[in-house]
């Protein structure tokens, strides 16, 4: 992937990236990447020497780097930190750097810190909860020591203390410690074994040049199309309605003066975030779709 610098950042800024120590190992799928959208893991694999990224979207990355860095030196007696653990799942090796392993003598609890958005905590992120019921099945498995707890460190990069104050469920300070559920270690490694069958299924695709999986609304990151009901010159709705016709009812019931507007979906990740969506053919066919397509 070539790192590009479109906004002339200072030159350390490069250097940090492209000094960048980060390495799975020899594992098929790090853990994030097991998570993640199978057909987004092979079409970066298979155009990465084609892709670009900017330096100024991986300031935040950077940022979370640093902060990992300096909470390490809070490291305790009973504290393993950043260790990278492997196991095998149906013949596929997984790896995982769990950030800090509280050791306690009737178990280990995971914590993983994240840099994030106010946002992000005060909404559920399943993607949390995966991430680290796999850290947990990873520790158990590897060690063969129980796992009690696992938990979100966030460190919240825009919390603002008059939201604060006024905003119902806002983080009280810029740290936020999120109990995560923790599944069995059944569970865990049945929902292992399903992605590894997707990821697995993926590879192959690429193999054999058949058609990808595609991406689903959740790995999309997909808003459906709302009908918003609202009062004729005002800027608030009075209800916004995932149904036409519910729409449509509604302003019959309350009469002239009422219009609807329409708030076309989108698919948020596709639009904004993600690196593979020229070389998408799903991606292309949603322009399409919509009547975008160039």
């Amino acid at each position: 992937m070539k790192l590009t610098n479109k906004h002339n950042l200072p030159q350390t800024f490069m250097n940090v990236l492209h000094r960048n120590s980060y390495t799975k190992g020899k594992a098929h799928a790090s853990v994030t990447e097991l998570i993640s959208s199978p057909r987004i893991t092979q079409l970066r694999k298979l155009h990465w020497d084609d892709l670009e990224e900017d330096v100024s979207d991986k300031i935040w990355a950077i940022f979370g780097t640093a902060i990992h860095s300096v909470l390490e030196l809070g490291k305790d007696e009973n504290h393993v930190i950043e260790q990278r653990l492997h196991a095998n799942v149906d013949g596929w090796d997984i790896s995982g750097a769990v950030d800090l392993q509280h050791v306690d003598a009737d178990g280990i609890s995971i914590s993983d810190y994240k840099t994030t958005g106010a946002w992000a905590v005060m909404n559920e992120k399943k993607d949390w909860e995966q991430q680290l019921n796999i850290y947990a099945w990873l520790v158990e498995k590897v060690k063969k020591v129980p796992v009690k707890k696992v938990e979100i460190i966030a460190i919240i990069r825009d919390w603002s203390r008059r939201d604060a104050k006024v905003k119902e469920g806002y983080p009280e300070s810029p740290v936020k410690v999120i109990n995560i559920p923790l599944w069995s270690f059944e569970d865990r490694e049945n929902f292992i074994k399903a992605r590894v069958k997707l990821h697995s299924d993926a590879s192959f695709a690429i193999e054999t040049g058949s058609d990808l999986p595609v991406c689903t609304p959740e790995e999309m990151w997909e808003k459906p199309t709302m009908w918003a009901v609202r009062k004729i010159g005002n800027v608030r709705a009075k209800a916004v309605l995932f149904k036409e016709e519910d729409a449509n009812a509604m302003v019959e019931e309350l009469g002239k003066g009422y219009e609807i507007e329409v708030r076309p979906g989108e698919r948020t990740r596709c639009e904004n975030f993600c690196q593979v969506r020229d070389f998408c053919n799903q991606w292309k066919d949603y322009q399409v779709s919509k009547g975008e397509s160039k």
